[in-house]
């Protein structure tokens, strides 16, 4: 298998960064109940859990969560860690918000278009001004709203 220059390069430096990432990982000896991880040790261990969760299933010295911590803050830090990188944290409301916008601009311009139709045939209509194209115009118009009403409500 031949390995052009580019993906050489991306290798090794995600050879690296796995590297960097596994060195401030939990666990570390440097951690003890007289100096515990604190706030910000918890908040970097938080952002790398599922990175070092994934290298603990075929290292188990890299560990994902630092046992000696000095706890609520530790654990504070850790949790929005984890909600800052991987969670949906503040952005799944966005994300709702964004959803229940585009439903309801699809509704309004659902609507917008059945009105614009229906006026361009009862125009269409009253130019033939014939009564045939009336009663013509009223089946088209009942039939038009349903199925635009139907499309609308398609997902």
């Amino acid at each position: 298998m031949h390995i052009s220059g580019v993906r050489l390069f991306k290798l090794v430096l995600l050879l690296i960064l796995l590297s960097l990432l596994t060195g401030c990982a939990a666990g570390s000896p440097k951690w003890t109940l007289e100096a515990p991880a604190g706030f910000w040790q918890g908040l970097w261990h938080g952002m790398i859990s599922v990175v070092t969760f994934i290298i603990n299933l075929f290292n188990h010295d890299i560990k994902v969560y630092e046992v000696n911590n000095n706890g609520g803050w530790y654990n504070f830090g850790f949790l929005l860690g984890v909600i800052a990188i991987w969670g949906s944290g503040p952005g799944a409301g966005l994300r709702l918000g964004r959803r229940r916008q585009a439903r309801e601009w699809k509704e309004e311009v659902a609507a917008k278009v059945e009105r614009k139709v229906l006026q361009r045939l009862k125009e269409w209509a009253e130019a033939e001004g014939e009564t045939e194209w009336e009663e013509l115009g009223k089946k088209i118009e009942e039939k038009l709203k349903r199925k635009i009403r139907e499309w609308a409500e398609e997902e």
